[in-house]
């Protein structure tokens, strides 16, 4: 049987699915050439340093929850399967989850920044529209709800053996009803 050709691309794939499986602690030069079955050599001259690597990685699983966001959004629904996809994700790979909500986020030094760079532009219609809410409060909400979901998600990716989808859904419903009726007392964002 030949002998398999060590790539870049199979070296960062092999990084990858340690990092998921185990976290990013478990990529080790090491474990790399152990799951490819070769010596450290080829992995050496494909990652220069780890940091490199890590970026390599960090990229493949934001491409890869964004993929999965993708897949299960309800168009019909955005808001609230948006938040719930975010939880089924943190369950169901709590590794990559934590990597892609801890990654730098470079150029963000305010909330709204933040809100730009993290969510789609047609969703804050959306929301807008289902509550009947002005865009600067859906806006508002979104940003609201995505901070409160961000946290859930990430105590629901390190919880063993983990609280039940459910009891998640219930709380981001409760959430949002709670922010709905406090921008309907105080009104939306400033400067929309």
């Amino acid at each position: 049987m030949p002998k398999q050709r060590i790539t870049r691309e199979i070296v960062v794939n092999a990084a990858f699915e340690l990092a998921r499986t185990g976290g990013m602690d478990h990529v080790l030069v090491k474990t790399i050439a152990e799951r490819l079955g070769c010596s450290v050599q080829p992995i050496y001259s494909y990652c220069k340093n780890m940091d490199e690597l890590r970026r390599d990685i960090e990229r493949q699983a934001k491409a890869y929850i964004q993929d999965y966001l993708a897949a299960h959004i309800d168009k019909e629904d955005l808001f609230r399967s948006t938040g719930q996809a975010y939880i089924q994700i943190a369950k169901k790979e709590p590794h990559l989850f934590r990597m892609f909500i801890l990654q730098q986020r470079e150029g963000i030094s305010s909330l709204k920044e933040l809100y730009q760079a993290e969510t789609r532009p047609e969703i804050a219609p959306s929301i807008a529209g289902s509550f009947g809410i002005s865009l600067a409060e859906a806006r508002q909400l979104h940003l609201n709800m995505l901070i409160y979901t961000i946290g859930l998600g990430t105590i629901f990716s390190v919880s063993t053996p983990g609280i039940s989808a459910e009891e998640i859904f219930s709380l981001q419903e409760g959430a949002c009803q709670a922010f709905l009726n406090q921008l309907l007392i105080n009104g939306g964002m400033e400067n929309e």
